[in-house]
């Protein structure tokens, strides 16, 4: 009991609690060293693939000069009306503040979903930055649009990279301009802030200190617990590829099995994600015996493999050991994306020999004609392809960052400023999502194969111009005659279905089929028929322009797998035993999923 007459704790010996936002500043100092620390070991990347040439916008400013001094009428009217509607946006919002009412003047500026909070419709100081970065973005456009004189594919960079920029200094992505970020550290007293940093120094030191934003939570899944779960076994494995078949489900199954190539610049568990729409699992159920290569995740060690390794110790191997193992001279293949690129060129390779093994072919979103790359495009001018052979002759191989970062920046909004704003300014978490999981588990690709793909293919499109040189032959795609069905995708932005379409139209098969599914690359693949979700579409006339074989097209609800299903089935024989993964002459070594696929 105090004697001194005072009511208050004597309270000098315990330490002074401190406020939750000082301790939040605290640790944000403390963090700060680990910034410091992981920045100073950030890995090298070369020039040429930080960004586009500088020739492109010399080009770019010497068009625009030009132009200007031919027609500055023309430049004078865009600048007016750039000034024009920046000042009469300052002076709606000045009238609106001075009726007296916080409030916004009239936002005639288009939905966007970067600006879903309302604030940035009813609070006067976001609702200006918003509009005035929809008048810049706008500015911007129609100069773009207005610079005549470059050469078209040019003019398609300058346009993509303008926008990444445009982009890229959306107020969205600043915490001094974003309202939510700045709710939310209100809110948590600076916590949001702290977990934020938290995250992207997380990211930092996982990616040697480049900024690469988790899409998704790396410890919701394990593939072959809750990924990649289908039965079956490893029944095959060589320097290239594990060779997976699956556990039959049915009593009877088709005679002539169904072999798939994935890519291998992703995993091939994006068709096995989980039952619900796996489409592995979902072949097995229609009574095929399935087989998937799951390839090798290439290192410096894999400097010297190219596309003839792919070709010979890859398909042929893979087709050879199939037939084997189900007793049957052909079998029917599917190849998604490069793999089915290299698929066609393997049918040619194998036609010149003489190796009748393939009964059928499937293609996924597959390019063979490149003359228009499409949205990818972009990317593969000079002066990005030299940037990565100057990569992969001093790494031996290409490291999977480059071409996770490249698809990224193709969706930049939903791939890193919108997951960003999430996890370093909100102070989220990732989300438990199976596909943004598989998106982040990249693969490397060997040396001299992705050299040769960019410069022979992509850039020379030599497969369907004079020929491509592979495994001793002078592959092209008029060698390719077997039954097709080529199955593309309506917003693909690294397989443009038109291209696709062209490609199929240059193959010699007496038999050809094109499905094009609704969405994307991934989505209009991964698309089970129980979702009832994207929709597809049929034109048997492939003799059409692309445009007029859409315009033409019947269109069909839900997925494309059943139209599928009925084609192949009439591809793959009688009904026979269901078969066990593995043979004599080839057993079962692993489990599925196997070991390549675990390699990170």
């Amino acid at each position: 009991m105090k004697t001194d007459g005072s009511d208050k704790s004597d309270t000098t010996s315990e330490p002074a609690a401190l406020p939750k936002l000082e301790q939040n500043m605290e640790r944000i100092q403390d963090l700060s060293q680990r910034l410091i620390g992981v920045m100073s070991g950030k890995r090298s990347v070369p020039t040429d693939l930080q960004g586009p040439s500088p020739d492109l916008y010399a080009k770019a400013g010497t068009a625009y000069w030009q132009e200007m001094m031919q027609n500055p009428s023309k430049l004078i009217e865009q600048q007016v009306g750039y000034w024009g509607a920046t000042l009469q946006h300052f002076v709606d919002a000045q009238q609106a503040l001075a009726q007296g009412k916080l409030e916004a003047p009239s936002d005639p500026t288009p939905t966007d979903r970067r600006f879903k909070n309302p604030l940035w419709q009813t609070h006067p100081y976001f609702n200006f930055l918003k509009q005035q970065y929809m008048l810049n973005a706008q500015a911007m456009e129609k100069t773009l649009e207005g610079i005549e004189g470059l050469d078209p594919a040019d003019k398609r960079r300058l346009d993509y990279f303008s926008h990444q920029i445009v982009d890229m200094l959306s107020p969205s992505n600043f915490l001094a301009t974003n309202p939510d970020a700045l709710m939310k550290a209100v809110e948590t007293e600076g916590e949001s802030l702290v977990r934020g940093l938290e995250n992207m120094i997380a990211d930092l030191e996982a990616n040697d200190g480049e900024l690469v934003v988790s899409l998704a939570d790396k410890d919701a899944f394990a593939v072959g617990e809750n990924l990649a779960t289908t039965p079956g076994e490893v029944v095959f494995r060589n320097h290239m590829f594990e060779l997976i078949q699956y556990a039959p489900s049915t009593e009877k199954v088709r005679e002539r099995p169904l072999v798939i190539f994935p890519p291998w610049i992703n995993k091939f568990y994006i068709l096995d994600l989980k039952a619900q729409n796996s489409l592995i699992k979902w072949i097995v159920d229609q009574g095929y015996t399935l087989f998937v290569v799951s390839w090798a995740n290439a290192d410096a060690t894999y400097r010297d493999i190219g596309m003839t390794d792919y070709v010979e110790d890859g398909y042929i191997t893979a087709l050879e050991t199939v037939r084997e193992i189900c007793g049957v001279k052909k079998v029917n293949a599917v190849g998604y994306c490069i793999a089915g690129t290299t698929l066609s060129i393997s049918l040619s390779v194998m036609k010149q020999r003489g190796l009748d093994y393939v009964n059928s072919a499937t293609l996924f979103t597959t390019l063979t004609d490149f003359s228009d790359r499409g949205e990818v495009g972009v990317f593969l001018e000079e002066d990005f392809v030299d940037g990565i052979e100057e990569e992969v002759t001093e790494a031996g191989f290409l490291d999977s960052f480059y071409m996770s970062r490249t698809f990224s920046f193709l969706r930049s909004n939903d791939l890193i400023y919108q997951p960003a704003i999430r996890s370093y300014m909100l102070g989220e978490a990732p989300p438990a999502f199976d596909l943004l999981y598989w998106n982040g588990d990249g693969t490397n690709l060997p040396g001299k194969m992705a050299i040769e793909y960019l410069r022979g293919l992509c850039q020379g499109d030599q497969f369907a111009g004079e020929g491509f040189e592979v495994a001793g032959a002078l592959a092209k795609i008029t060698d390719v005659d077997v039954p097709i069905c080529a199955i593309a995708c309506e917003t693909d932005h690294i397989a443009a279905w038109k291209s696709s379409f062209r490609g199929v139209q240059k193959m010699a098969s007496k038999e050809r089929t094109f499905i094009l599914s609704g969405s994307g690359h991934i989505a209009g693949i991964v698309n089970p028929p129980a979702k009832k979700k994207y929709g597809h579409w049929t034109n048997d006339d492939l003799s059409l322009s692309p445009d007029d074989w859409q315009q033409g097209a019947t269109e069909h609800e839900g997925s494309w797998w059943p139209l599928w299903d009925k084609w192949l089935a009439k591809k793959s024989g009688k009904m026979v035993d269901a078969r066990i993964p593995g043979s004599e002459k080839h057993p079962a070594i692993a489990p599925a999923p196997g070991t390549f696929v675990l390699k990170r």
